[in-house]
């Protein structure tokens, strides 16, 4: 087994995944990249890691993600859960389809490859998983019905998580961005926001890296906010 600390990424092929993913190899980790686009493969490959083009939404793929690491590396320290994009709508207008979607993306894209990953943190006595939730998760907005439903139900599976896990040094932790740069700016949406800008997906790496350090060994089970003070009365 490899001394050098490992993590996977998933949904790592652009925006804050890829920024997490660069972050965390600059910090001395090899990453592990899942993508659907085959960007990660790719980013992978420039960060001497190890990509695989698939769904974090397909067991069989996070399968391949999972069993390909511990191939290469023998360990996973660190697991970063990222998303891509659920069904929006008038939330009466989302048919039950559409619904079983935003699970799949906000959801399940973190239990399935958490139940892959906790029996190997749990052999190496260590391990973090961290989670890239939004600022609207407590208090949602109808421009995301799906994404502010499940990622509430993710923050009540975190908890969860981090009672039952946290005395075998798991941690798990969620990171709830605000407006962030990889999304479409507008002036009502940054006037908005009390520090007047949009956050930088570097700046959401960064708080993904304290988490993933021994900075942090004390946290689990939070819902770290990062939006410029956006909800700050929430």
């Amino acid at each position: 087994m490899s001394s050098q600390k490992v993590a996977i990424v998933t949904a790592g092929g652009s925006g804050m995944g890829a920024a997490a993913a660069r972050r965390l190899a600059a910090d001395g980790f090899k990453v592990a990249i899942l993508s659907s686009s085959g960007k990660g493969e790719a980013l992978a490959a420039e960060l001497e890691g190890f990509g695989v083009t698939g769904s974090n939404q397909s067991p069989e793929d996070l399968a391949r993600l999972v069993d390909g690491t511990m191939e290469r590396y023998g360990r996973i320290d660190v697991l970063v859960n990222s998303a891509g994009h659920g069904p929006r709508a008038q939330i009466l207008e989302i048919t039950d389809e559409q619904w079983a979607k935003g699970m799949d993306v906000y959801l399940l894209n973190v239990i399935r490859p958490t139940r892959l990953v906790t029996p190997i943190m749990q052999r190496q006595k260590a391990g973090v998983i961290i989670n890239i939730s939004n600022a609207w998760a407590f208090e949602p907005s109808s421009m995301f019905p799906t994404s502010a439903v499940f990622r509430a139900g993710l923050a009540s599976f975190t908890k969860l998580f981090a009672d039952i896990y946290a005395g075998e040094n798991i941690r798990m932790n969620n990171v709830l961005p605000g407006w962030i740069d990889s999304l479409p700016a507008t002036e009502e949406r940054r006037d908005g926001v009390p520090m007047k800008r949009y956050g930088t997906s570097e700046e959401i790496a960064a708080t993904i890296a304290f988490l993933a350090s021994d900075g942090a060994a004390y946290i689990t089970g939070q819902n770290l906010k990062v939006d410029g003070g956006l909800t700050r009365h929430v």
